[in-house]
């Protein structure tokens, strides 16, 4: 098994690793699949080094933000598709779910005391990084955390950076370097380790993981947690299989039509990856190596010159503005939730737009609705409405409408500061893929981060980017889309 590279590692304790403990400890709390996952590599690797089994502890809590039958499901879905995958693989996996809040507190200071070292998932964002660092002063073995985000490490940057434009420099200069060391498709296929007998007891008597049955029909036992129940569950079904079938089918039969459907809510021009990539049932390695293979890539295709500009991987134009979305895009957003703690906060906007608004934030406002009147779907705009109907009933927004939805919620929005609210709540307690870095860079694209001034100058929005229902209704089909989803 080839090393993970340096530069995804982060030693976040000074305690050294424990040769006579009895397993290595991973804790996979981000990348939530048992396949192209430098966590998991690197978990591996040490476990061959000392020679100790391999224990996987998945765990979920009640009291997330946020936490609701449609999330909480799907992140189950994932964990019986690990289950199985780890069992066929000889490896001791513990699922443990939290009955009622703070119920598992303890759980992996208990497992790490018996345990070599403890390695983790690196995720810049909602309370992870909180829950990891608080992890690190309390665990008395070394604790390692492991970036498999993207093809990009966190710390190939040393700051956040404005505009996809500048980040796509950077892509452009560095990537080469990156490509050359991707985690492993199938990691258990060349390695034996030892079994291990039993969880420890004072764990599992105290902390009974979750018998794989219920994991595979989790409905009685969600039914019974302290979680918001009126956010159902969405028919899309989490997990590693239920992604690699969504994968399978759009690099099969979507991506040839990508770049012409791909803004049309009527059709299914999109992915629909991105609640896979946010909970980590799906990694963006694997994407992007399968997807090459497909267009006959090779590294020298790679531009002598950083310009910046799209277009520049030599494949099909289709896959161009794939590869677009998920590399610069969504990496960019990971970048900034790396290196600004303020990401989600409104004085985290550029400068000019933070003015911009505030110079019009006395504007009257053609409509004003509150929270609960955007959360059902009742203001004058049918096209809003059902977008807003489809991230209710389906968990999803359709990505063009998702620019308009938010732009409508700042023009409706008695202060843009209230807007930005509004939006967060929204997004975060319905969207299957809320809660993430690319998620927030949707939101704040909305209020100028990442673009520029436009003109001309315009009530409400002053110089931010401006667009509207009618336009919007005029550049692509959306009648049988409002017809559908209407509330």
């Amino acid at each position: 098994m080839l090393a993970v590279p340096a530069l995804r590692l982060q030693v976040l304790n000074d305690v050294p690793v424990n040769p006579r403990g009895d397993y290595v400890l991973y804790w996979m709390i981000a990348n939530r699949r048992t396949t192209w996952n430098f966590s998991l590599d690197e978990a591996i690797s040490w476990a061959e080094k000392l020679n100790r089994p391999l224990l996987v502890l998945e765990a979920l809590r009640s009291a997330y933000p946020w936490a609701s039958d449609r999330l909480h499901k799907f992140i189950i879905d994932g964990m019986a598709d690990n289950a199985d995958n780890l069992r066929r693989s000889g490896i001791t996996y513990y699922p443990y779910l939290e009955r009622k809040p703070g119920e598992g507190r303890g759980l992996l200071e208990t497992l790490a005391r018996k345990a070599c070292l403890v390695v983790t998932d690196s995720f810049p964002d909602f309370f992870l990084p909180r829950m990891v660092a608080a992890a690190a002063r309390k665990i008395m073995v070394r604790l390692i955390a492991v970036d498999s985000n993207g093809l990009l490490p966190l710390r190939a940057s040393d700051r956040p950076y404005p505009t996809a434009y500048a980040f796509r420099r950077i892509i452009q200069k560095n990537i080469g370097a990156h490509l050359s060391a991707f985690p492993e498709p199938e990691p258990f296929s060349r390695i034996h380790l030892p079994l291990l007998k039993a969880v420890p007891a004072p764990a599992a008597e105290k902390w009974p993981p979750l018998p794989v049955a219920t994991l595979k029909s989790p409905a009685s036992f969600i039914s019974a947690l302290p979680i918001d129940h009126g956010v159902k569950a969405a028919e899309e079904k989490g997990g590693s299989q239920a992604a690699q079938a969504r994968w399978n089918r759009f690099l099969k039969k979507g991506l040839s039509h990508y770049l012409e459907y791909r803004n049309e809510p009527e059709t299914e021009g999109t992915s629909g990856l991105s609640p896979y990539l946010h909970f980590g049932h799906l990694s963006a390695h694997q994407i992007f190596k399968e997807l090459m293979d497909r267009e006959g890539w090779s590294a020298s295709n790679l531009p002598q010159k950083a310009t910046g500009s799209r277009g520049w991987w030599g494949v099909s134009q289709g896959a161009e503005m794939f590869l677009d979305q998920l590399i610069t895009w969504r990496e960019l957003g990971y970048n900034m939730c790396a290196f600004r703690e303020d990401y989600d906060r409104y004085e985290s906007l550029p400068p000019w737009a933070q003015k911009t608004l505030a110079d019009h934030a006395a504007d009257r406002r053609p409509y004003g609705y509150r929270l609960e009147q955007f959360e059902s779907g009742k203001t004058h705009d049918p096209l809003w409405n059902a977008a807003q109907g489809q991230l209710l009933r389906e968990g999803c927004l359709h990505n063009y409408l998702r620019m308009i939805w938010g732009k409508k919620i700042l023009e409706w929005s008695e202060t843009p500061q209230e807007a930005l609210k509004i939006m967060i709540e929204l997004n975060n307690k319905y969207a299957l893929d809320g809660r993430d870095p690319n998620s927030y860079s949707g939101i704040f694209w909305v209020l100028g981060r990442y673009d520029r001034p436009w003109g001309p100058e315009r009530p409400i929005f002053g110089k931010i980017r401006y667009m509207s229902s009618e336009n919007t209704a005029r550049k692509i089909r959306v009648r049988d889309f409002i017809r559908k989803y209407a509330p």
